[in-house]
């Protein structure tokens, strides 16, 4: 009686500690690739500037210009409820973005959550600029 009680428990257990995978943004192929002149490019030559690309990873692409002069990039698509594809708008201050579904904010500076309800960060991408070209992927 005893082993047939701990082989339930495990078991149970063992669902109960299964995380659901539809709480992460989708791993998609990301390869994006522009000139660092191009105009819709243009907000990213001073340090804190933000520009979302469409059409790329989940929801779009963010990439952001850090005080340092380095750059950053996160797929758009918001960490809470990422089954619901919500795409993050930019702050006018362009430190933060918002998911307008949920009211979630987020730092560009690490894709960190900096209001509830998120608690995941965003979706990283390596990014590149070499040779006048800026290059994101994953």
């Amino acid at each position: 009686m005893i082993r047939k009680f701990c082989l339930l428990a495990v078991i149970l257990l063992s669902f109960l500690s299964c995380g659901k995978s539809g709480d992460l943004v989708p791993s998609v192929a990301v390869n994006f690739q522009a000139d660092v002149d191009n105009p819709s490019l243009a907000a990213l030559k001073s340090p804190g500037g933000a520009v979302i690309i469409k059409g790329y990873g989940v929801a779009g692409l963010i990439i952001y210009r850090e005080p340092d002069l380095t750059y950053a990039a996160y797929d758009a698509c918001s960490s809470y409820q990422p089954q619901k594809r919500c795409a993050v708008t930019l702050d006018n201050n362009s430190l933060t973005c918002t998911d307008p579904c949920s009211g979630s904010k987020f730092s560009l500076a690490d894709g960190t959550p900096v209001k509830a309800p998120a608690t995941r960060a965003l979706r990283a991408y390596s990014i590149n600029v070499s040779n006048f070209e800026i290059f994101v992927s994953n």
